[in-house]
This record gives structure tokens, C-alpha cells and sequence, in this order.
């Protein structure tokens, strides 16, 4: 039951009765990390924190003061855990019951007294779906060429980061960045050459998106971005960046700039985001990218919201 949440599925078990609990978790602690709640509070706050690993809650319906039934519709109001399967546990026998949780959003049902082999197959199951689901939820979302976020999966992202940070008043960071004289180094060295050099960048942002919370996408075409919810030295890292992808000598005899691989980069750090939506941020980033462009590229371009 302590084995690491890499090595084994991590599942919540949530029951009123102790014994309900301890019994489920041996019977399933040699498969899946198992975390354990006594009632719904405690099981929200477990399944908001766990919410990256957690892939089944087991959830009992009859339980004092917030019921099995109120648990799933608040886990399925929050984004960050209406993904995750339920099983309900449950000693009712009431068709229209499991009607009920399954109109909710409940994946199985589970009787008591629980039968072990029953139990076992159904989260068995239900984590072969979640695996499957999840691992067709990132390639979704990664740009099929340079292993980063894509487009699709940049845009909801920063919308999340707004969002929270709107509602913190934490800082957002924000940059777009454009390899320089692209379509040159195209016709040069081919598109195969290209596509060598966009993975380059990649490679290189990715290597300067060092927090779980920043995210290194490829934007469109030749451009990339960065998000980074709380800053946390976004100008610094864009400049180390920008050196970074430079000091590779990546050879560029089209360009204009030098004889190698440069990037632009517009940078906006925002503090106060009741009057800036994500479209005003794209677009002062994007602007800002152009001034970058316009006095000679290879140089970020900055603004700081005072």
C-alpha cells in the first residue's frame, strides 16, 4: 500500500467504516497504491491533490453528512478531477438507485458485502479504461513533430492559467517566440533539415520549462510559446533560451542576423487580469514579438505589467 505512485495505479477507497476500508485495501494493496478516506470531504481534498495520479475512486453511497451521490457531482464540477471513474459501493439492491449513480457519471457498482473476485475484476476493468483514456488524452496533446504541447492543448492551458491567476492575483507569464529567417533556412537545407532544427528548439525550450506547472508548446509553423503561471524569472529564462539556441551553432548561411540559428522572443509578464482576457495577452505577446523581429531579431522584446 506504500509502493510508489509510479510503480503501481494510485485508486481511493471511501467508506465511512474502518473496516470497510482496511479490507479493501488488502485485498487490493498488491496491485494499485491505495489512498483512503473516511468520508466526502476528506475524499475531495485526497482526490484534488492526487488528481494527476489518481485513476479509480471506490466510493461508498451511504455515508454521514455528504453521501457517495454528492461526492461524484462535486467531483465532476471540479476540472480537475470530473475525469476520474467511480466505482460506487453499496449495500442497496434498488435498480432505480443505480440508475441514479450511473446518471451521474458512475463508471460500475459494487454490492455489499463486496466479493472479493467481483471487486477485483471490475477495478481491474476500470483502470485498463482510465489507462487507455489517459494515454489517448496526451497524445492529443502533443505536437506529433517536437514531442511538445500542441496548439489545442496550449490554448486551454493558458485559459486555466488565467483563470487562476485572476483569481489569486498571481502573476502570469507569457512568450512567443519565432525562429529567425525560417523560411530561408528552409529553402536552403530542405524541409527534413528543417524539421531537424525545429526539434532543436524544442528540445531547448523544453529544457527551460523546469516547473510542473510551465508549459513549452509548439504555437504554429516555426513558432513556439511558453507559459509560466507565477513568472518565477520568465525574462532571465527567456534570455538563457535565447543563448541557449544560439550557442548550439546551428548553421544558418540565408540568415541575415548571423551565420546561425537565432530566435525573437515576446515576453509579457501580467499581474492584473481583471482587463486582459487570453486574446489580449496573445496579442501584446504577438506584438511584442514583432518589435523583437523589426530591430533586428534575435532579442526579446518585453513588457512587465507594473
Amino acid at each position: 500500500m506504500t509502493t510508489p505512485a509510479d510503480e503501481h495505479p494510485t485508486i481511493l477507497v471511501v467508506d465511512d467504516e474502518r473496516l470497510n476500508r482496511a479490507a479493501l485495501a488488502e485485498l487490493l494493496g498488491q496491485e494499485y497504491r491505495v489512498l483512503l478516506a473516511k468520508d466526502g470531504p476528506s475524499a475531495l481534498a485526497h482526490a484534488q491533490r492526487e488528481a494527476q495520479q489518481l485513476l479509480l475512486i471506490l466510493l461508498d453511497v451511504s455515508m454521514p453528512g455528504m453521501s457517495g451521490y454528492e461526492v461524484l457531482r462535486a467531483l465532476r464540477a471540479d476540472e480537475r478531477t470530473a475525469g476520474i471513474a467511480v466505482i460506487f459501493i453499496t449495500g442497496q439492491s434498488d435498480d432505480a438507485a443505480e440508475e441514479y449513480g450511473l446518471s451521474l457519471g458512475a463508471a460500475d457498482y459494487v454490492s455489499k458485502p463486496v466479493r472479493p473476485a467481483i471487486v477485483r475484476v471490475r477495478v481491474r476493468n476500470q483502470i485498463h479504461l482510465a489507462q487507455q483514456k489517459r494515454t489517448l488524452e496526451r497524445l492529443a496533446q502533443i505536437d506529433g513533430l517536437t514531442g511538445l504541447a500542441n496548439r489545442r492543448h496550449f490554448d486551454d492551458m493558458l485559459d486555466r492559467a488565467h483563470r487562476r491567476s485572476r483569481r489569486t492575483g498571481s502573476p502570469l507569464g507569457l512568450a512567443l517566440i519565432d525562429i529567425d529567417h525560417f523560411k530561408q533556412y528552409n529553402d536552403r537545407y530542405g524541409h527534413i533539415q528543417g524539421d531537424e532544427a525545429l526539434k532543436a528548439v524544442a528540445r531547448t525550450l523544453q529544457a527551460h520549462a523546469r516547473r510542473p506547472d510551465d508549459l513549452a508548446a509548439r504555437f504554429g509553423g516555426e513558432e513556439f510559446a511558453l507559459l509560466v503561471p507565477g513568472d518565477e524569472g520568465l525574462l532571465q529564462r527567456m534570455e538563457d533560451f535565447r543563448l541557449a539556441v544560439l550557442a548550439q551553432a546551428i548553421e544558418h548561411a540565408d540568415s541575415s542576423t548571423g551565420p546561425a540559428l537565432t530566435v525573437s522572443c515576446g515576453l509579457v509578464v501580467a499581474q492584473h487580469l481583471e482587463h486582459l482576457n487570453t486574446t489580449d495577452l496573445l496579442q501584446k505577446a504577438d506584438s511584442l514579438l514583432y518589435t523583437a523581429k523589426s530591430q533586428g531579431r534575435n532579442r526579446t522584446s518585453v513588457w512587465l505589467q507594473s
